[in-house]
């Protein structure tokens, strides 16, 4: 009975392992659920087959039946325009959410392809209704969630129309430096998973000004650069740089 006991256990322990680092995690583990509620989440939060690079997740005006949360790996979202033409939405790291497009009409309004091996857990839409009566505070933080991507969408609208490309794409550097620091990883020195012509799309500028820009980064010492290896040699001049926008 005790040996029995001792696997629960350490089956609800790697739970928590497996979940800290994602994004749905700050939807249970720091509201200190029991462990009644995380067997109950590791029965509705599935793990999918490895993703690999370019595998679709889901399409633009497909049904939408998941959220989904980025276990490891860079997903990139992106909008298909009647005559083909192609604007990136976003880059989603580990521990981070998508699939919320979907919520309200059931239908997705881009589509979401993995950038390299990418591993994602999946919450079934009718699931989240039950869990949020039976989780305590599970509403809210997905709320809250919603709210921080409502945010994001208005700073990048900002950055867009108010900056030029030195900014936007310093401001890319820091972005993704802050969001790496909160995974744990080197906000420093860390690969691109996305393509200059990527970033290019994202930012609104041409794949040559971005090369254009990294060389004149590279020579103010503010990275080094090397294919898709970068590294911050000065955050606060580089900052400053994605902030000054803001002063224009």
């Amino acid at each position: 009975m005790a040996k029995i006991h001792n696997l629960k256990q350490h089956s609800l322990s790697e739970l928590r392992n497996t979940c800290k680092n994602c994004s749905l995690a700050k939807l249970c583990l720091p509201r200190k659920l029991s462990d009644e509620d995380l067997e109950h989440l590791d029965e509705v939060i599935q793990t999918r087959k490895t993703l690999q690079k370019n595998d679709v997740l889901f399409e633009q005006g497909q049904h939408s039946r998941y959220l989904y949360a980025v276990r490891s790996g860079t997903i990139r979202t992106f909008t298909t325009a009647k005559n083909g033409d192609e604007q990136i939405l976003s880059f989603h790291l580990p521990g981070e959410l998508l699939g919320l497009d979907g919520m309200d009409n059931e239908i997705h309004s881009c589509s979401a392809i993995a950038l390299d091996t990418t591993i994602v857990c999946e919450l079934r839409v009718t699931e989240l209704h039950n869990l949020c009566l039976r989780i305590e505070g599970l509403q809210r933080q997905l709320i809250r969630l919603l709210s921080d991507e409502i945010c994001k969408d208005q700073n990048m609208l900002l950055l867009m129309a108010r900056s030029n490309a030195e900014q936007k794409l310093a401001s890319f550097f820091m972005n993704l430096s802050t969001r790496l620091q909160q995974r744990g990883q080197s906000p420093n020195e860390f690969e691109l998973s996305m393509t200059r012509c990527q970033i290019a799309n994202y930012l609104g500028i041409t794949d040559e000004t971005v090369s254009r820009i990294i060389t004149k980064f590279r020579q103010q010492r503010l990275i080094q650069a090397d294919k898709k290896s970068i590294k911050i040699l000065n955050a606060k001049r580089l900052q400053s740089v994605a902030d000054s926008y803001y002063h224009q």
